[in-house]
């Protein structure tokens, strides 16, 4: 989903071309009139198919996922609405940028230098919009757990605004060097598209990628870190009020008569509420010590009686969302930088050391995958939010039935 700034290997395995610098180099031999049959001759089929459909997955999945932040109204949340943006900044590169990767992967480059341009624009800043939007929710999920009490979920206020704005604003910044020039060098070959500048590729990969991954990744640290606090302050909290209840109840257990048959039975104990019954279940689970162990049965009509306490249906909904999304967002996070880090690491090695030689297969297995992060993140969202899982299966089931 998340995606670098990269350097096109263009036409690497066609006869004639021969390595140099960051990228291969057409011998002079090969000129525009040679275009059409070399390109039919030398056709990547395998790149070609595969190309084809991940586009069509990548497309598929994030349409799906705008489409269910839009309309079920139980996935409008704030965090959902920054994954809205990592979803369209996919979508824009399943339009815009993938479709001329999968042309220039059979051929050279027989474009407007300028197309050349703006396709380097765009895969730059959506890699930059990608990893800040990744940033953005890190920072969001810090907040919700830190501060709580200043946290809306429910509704963009002016911070969720400033951080998507600074996303997109600062993603383009880091791009623009290349639509205003950089990339127009003396000598520039007009058979190949890539990035021209090392100094500029070693910036961008900082910029996009070596400095925000390692400030999520502490961000996240801190999110679960509060998150595990957070638990075990309300575990202790409600253990004074759990033990308070159990021994009021089976006081009043104690003290009461029990109802005789076809007669009404009098007033009886206040039953516990449901959320201290869960609780309650849970601490019996939790504590190992003696006094857990030893519970003093009551009437089973006191137990099935529970009077329901308000807020507890939402508050045991709200906890499940906060799991959800923080286990779906590390999952997020490890995608990405599983599938993108061997691709910055090798791209800027080779911008910073000229001379090692590094394999043209290597540059396309760890390009390829960073672009196969773009169709995963639909699919986490599947198995750890199950909004979006009802959703997903909705219309599947729709698609279903309308054939």
């Amino acid at each position: 989903m998340y995606h670098g700034c990269r350097i096109r290997l263009i036409d690497e395995n066609y006869p004639g071309a021969r390595q140099s610098g960051t990228m291969s180099d057409i011998s002079p031999d090969f000129n525009n009139d040679t275009l059409p049959a070399g390109r039919i001759t030398h056709l990547n089929f395998p790149a070609l198919i595969f190309g084809i459909l991940l586009i069509v997955i990548i497309t598929g999945g994030n349409v799906l996922v705008c489409l269910s932040v839009f309309l079920e109204k139980a996935l409008k949340t704030t965090t959902n609405y920054f994954i809205v943006s990592l979803a369209f900044a996919d979508l824009l590169l399943a339009v815009l940028v993938l479709p001329l990767f999968v042309y220039a992967e059979g051929g050279v480059w027989s474009l407007n230098m300028l197309v050349c341009d703006s396709l380097m624009t765009m895969d730059v800043m959506l890699c930059t919009a990608s990893i800040f939007n990744l940033c953005a929710i890190s920072v969001d999920r810090f907040i919700a757990v830190s501060i709580p009490l200043n946290y809306n979920r429910k509704h963009v206020d002016h911070r969720q605004i400033v951080l998507l704005s600074a996303t997109w604003l600062l993603a383009m910044a880091v791009a623009s060097p290349v639509i205003f020039g950089i990339n127009n060098v003396p000598d520039r070959d007009p058979s190949e598209c890539k990035l021209e500048d090392n100094n500029y590729v070693i910036y961008s990969s900082v910029c996009s990628f070596f400095v925000p991954c390692p400030i999520m990744v502490l961000l996240y640290f801190g999110v679960f870190r509060g998150l595990r606090h957070w638990e075990v302050t309300r575990k202790v909290k409600l253990r004074s009020s759990i033990e308070a209840c159990r021994r009021l109840q089976h006081a009043a257990v104690a003290t009461a008569l029990p109802p005789l048959t076809g007669t009404i039975p009098g007033p009886l104990p206040m039953p516990l509420p449901r959320i201290i019954e869960r609780d309650l279940a849970q601490s019996r689970l939790d504590d190992t010590g003696d006094f857990m162990q030893q519970e003093i049965p009551y009437p089973r009509q006191y137990r099935e009686n529970s009077v329901p306490t308000p807020g507890a249906p939402q508050e045991e909904s709200q906890d499940q969302l906060q799991g959800e999304e923080s286990y779906e967002g590390a999952a997020c996070r490890s995608c990405f930088l599983f599938c993108w880090t061997p691709f910055f690491v090798v791209h800027t090695t080779r911008a910073i050391c000229l001379t090692c030689d590094i394999p043209p297969a290597l540059m396309s297995t760890v390009t390829w995958l960073g672009y196969v992060n773009s169709a995963l993140n639909p699919i986490i969202y599947t198995i750890f939010n199950t909004e979006f899982k009802k959703f997903f299966k909705k219309c599947f089931q729709i698609s279903l039935r309308r054939r």
